[in-house]
């Protein structure tokens, strides 16, 4: 129960740096997140991973923000 707390505060403050997502949709995110993390695998989570950190650098290559 805690943790959900602690995730749920974590996405509340990803939140607030995040264009698009508000408060209570960030404290939602952060209070499934776990559940989702504990079942995807390891290797999926690498690719998701690696699709973020490329969809990063291609719009910091365009100039844009996601």
């Amino acid at each position: 129960m805690i943790g959900k707390i602690i995730t749920a505060a974590i996405g509340n403050q990803v939140a607030k740096n995040t264009r698009g997502i508000g408060g209570p949709a960030g404290a939602a995110i952060g209070f499934i997140a776990p559940a989702v993390l504990r079942r995807v695998s390891l290797p999926a989570m690498l690719a998701l991973a690696a699709g973020g950190y490329a969809a990063k650098k291609l719009g910091e290559k365009s100039g844009k923000r996601f």
